[in-house]
């Protein structure tokens, strides 16, 4: 489940950012806001999802999950390959999250 919750998190914080970049970058209408805040809402509902003791270490562990989720609405949103650097900054934040995820807890 958390990974789930992890991924949903990660597409609706990229896809709510993007419709304000859209907006403000791509001169969209200000109309793409509407559904760019729902997707911020629902990233920070998705969140909660999350089966942790502490918010901090679960929005820890999303880091390398949400940067590993740009990299693919990079190259299939936006249409631009990711080169090595990308994938394996991409792999060593997934390294992180399992480690946070992962590690042993002292009771």
């Amino acid at each position: 489940m958390t990974l789930i919750a992890y991924i949903g998190a990660a597409f609706a914080e990229i896809a709510g950012c993007y419709a304000f970049w859209a907006w403000l970058r791509l001169g969209k209408t200000p109309l793409w806001l509407v559904p760019g805040a729902a997707c911020l809402a629902l990233f920070a509902w998705a969140l909660t999802l999350v089966d942790a003791s502490q918010a901090g270490r679960a929005y820890a562990a999303y880091g390398g999950v949400y940067v590993s989720a740009a990299i693919l609405w990079l190259w299939f949103i936006e249409g631009a390959k990711p080169d090595r650097w990308d994938l394996i900054g991409a792999a060593v934040t997934l390294c992180g999250t399992a480690i946070i995820l992962c590690g042993p807890r002292a009771a």
